[in-house]
């Protein structure tokens, strides 16, 4: 049995046979690379199955940050619809197991592309540039389903989104700052110039709050089997979404990438025009406002990203721990772009 950090391998093997189906333990806890919040291990039994196990950082969450039980109630309610994601298998809720709640989803054996060499070496152009398609097609049918319907009707207010994601954002930026001391003016000035300017909200749909095409799996000839990382989901305005799927998505020549290494880089994924063209061709959404809902996703990935320095420097990031120290650096980096995209 191989432990990991994060994991009472005993307790948690105890709980596998009691709530999942045809498990074999001993059980092997292994943590995914590149997890920077919510830590996701892999665990594998002596028969060879394979299961997710989600669960919060080891130590300083942020309040409201982390909810397990939000998280598996989200996929739980999305499995049967047509936007792909993993099978909930069961909800841990009491800490005396594993220290915090936790819960388990089916494994997806499929291909996570964090950088260009990646999406180059695995798929051809042809195939990126679908890739990129799908993954609009599937941003547009998310925000196409019924919230009640769907049983999320209560997920959150559907009303004042980008309001109340301001406010949510700017308190957990605030309270990182306070902690570590830093001062990073820019952010604060970007969040005034951003609620001066809200535009009206266009309905009220199912948000994912992180969608870019690192929080996706795909097979081998590159269809989605599953988007992941549903921690920030909310109701709200959907093109919240898209402007910070622009934000991510990097073309070849641009200067800089909101995280350093961008896969979609590589030569054959679609412009950010198109992408933005087959959304709105999907959803029938009138994008013109789209550069405030960029800039705005600049500006949350900064704050998000001050959290996540800050977890660091506390020592209770778990997980990946390398590349923490420029997130301080980058965090300015993304102000300023948040701050020229609103002109």
């Amino acid at each position: 049995m191989r432990e990991a950090v994060g994991i009472d391998a005993g307790n948690v093997t105890r709980w596998f046979a009691e709530h999942v189906p045809g498990v074999s333990p001993p059980l092997d806890f292994l943590l995914v690379a590149g997890g920077r919040s919510n830590l996701t291990f892999k665990v594998t039994d002596q028969a060879g199955q394979a299961w997710v196990l989600r669960r919060p950082p080891t130590g300083h969450v942020l309040p409201t940050a982390h909810d397990m039980a939000r998280e598996h109630r989200i996929i739980s309610a999305l499995a049967p619809t047509a936007v792909p994601v993993p099978s909930p298998v069961g909800l841990c809720t009491d800490q005396s197991v594993n220290g915090a709640p936790f819960f388990v989803m089916s494994y997806l054996d499929g291909h996570v592309l964090r950088d260009a060499k990646i999406a180059e070496t695995l798929y051809t152009p042809e195939q990126r540039r679908a890739i990129g398609f799908t993954l609009a097609d599937v941003l547009a049918d998310l925000h196409a389903l019924d919230v009640d319907a769907v049983g999320l009707g209560d997920l959150g207010r559907r009303d004042g989104y980008v309001a109340r994601q301001l406010q949510r954002w700017y308190g957990q930026f605030q309270a990182s700052t306070r902690e570590t001391g830093r001062v990073v003016p820019l952010v604060d000035s970007v969040h005034d110039r951003l609620a001066a300017a809200v535009p009206e909200q266009q309905g009220a749909t199912i948000v994912h709050g992180d969608y870019r095409l690192d929080n996706t799996l795909l097979d081998d000839q590159g269809a989605l089997l599953g988007v992941l990382d549903w921690e920030i989901c909310t109701l709200g305005d959907p093109l919240a979404d898209v402007g910070l799927l622009m934000v991510y998505w990097a073309e070849p020549g641009d200067p800089s990438t909101a995280l350093d290494v961008a896969p979609t880089t590589a030569g054959g994924f679609p412009t950010r025009a198109e992408m933005k063209a087959r959304y709105a061709d999907r959803s029938g959404r009138d994008v013109d406002v789209l550069d405030f809902y960029v800039a705005f996703g600049y500006w949350k990935l900064a704050c998000i990203l001050e959290g996540v320095f800050t977890r660091y420097t506390a020592g209770s990031g778990g997980g990946d721990q390398t590349g923490f120290d420029a997130y301080a650096a980058q965090v300015a980096v993304l102000a300023q772009a948040a701050d020229a995209r609103l002109g």
